[in-house]
């Protein structure tokens, strides 16, 4: 009850339609589409529950990123095939998910510290959130090529090509995200995304007590 009463009504809508967009799929007999809906459901509900189950508090417009890109990226872009339609849509998608898995990392690298910026350089921490992101995007990777060889889907598209043009993105998203924690360390203040990462931090201030400490001197 409580997942649902601190989601946004956007985010409820979406859940809704998947949730109805596979019970008609399965009443068709169209199982492809019913295991998308599903699938892309139960991703998009997995970061809420999961806060909820390591007693973490997300920021709407992260729960807003992460139900609208599954449902970007698996239902519009393989039921409704976005991905050939628009050239640019999984180009825009993997841009997007490396800076916001980058920017989860740094948090979950930051956490370990208790939000010590001393404990390690903001260069080490840097690095360690550009691996986080390459690791998410090549396990993101792995999935597409695990849908298509087992339910025949197409999210590899022109297979190599398209693997190694992700990962490219996924550099250059991870990139940006590791330069934003890096500027934030170091200014305390990093543009749109800098405060992305504030509010996480102030909202979960427990985990990360020395950085709150410093704060108040």
């Amino acid at each position: 009850m409580r997942l649902i009463k601190d989601s946004s009504p956007r985010i409820l809508v979406i859940w809704a339609m998947l949730l109805i967009a596979g019970l008609v799929a399965l009443s068709l007999g169209r199982w492809s589409l019913a295991f998308v809906s599903f699938a892309t459901l139960a991703l998009s509900l997995l970061p809420p529950l999961l806060a909820a189950r390591w007693s973490l508090v997300l920021p709407l417009p992260y729960l807003v990123f992460t139900t609208f890109f599954f449902f970007a990226s698996i239902f519009l872009g393989e039921a409704f095939d976005f991905y050939e339609r628009l050239w640019w849509w999984d180009l825009a998608l993997h841009g997007s998910a490396a800076v916001g898995f980058g920017l989860t990392g740094f948090l979950f690298v930051f956490m370990l510290f208790e939000g010590d910026r001393f404990a390690a350089p903001p260069s080490a921490i840097a690095f360690i959130t550009f691996c986080v992101a390459m690791m998410v995007g090549a396990m993101w990777e792995v999935f597409e090529f695990t849908m298509d060889t087992t339910f025949g889907l197409n999210m590899q598209k022109s297979g190599l090509d398209d693997t190694m043009a992700d990962l490219v993105l996924n550099a250059i998203g991870g990139l940006i995200a590791s330069l934003t924690g890096y500027v934030y360390l170091v200014r305390n203040t990093a543009g749109l995304l800098g405060m992305g990462l504030s509010e996480f931090i102030h909202m979960n201030q427990r985990l990360y007590q020395k950085y709150k400490h410093r704060l108040k001197k």
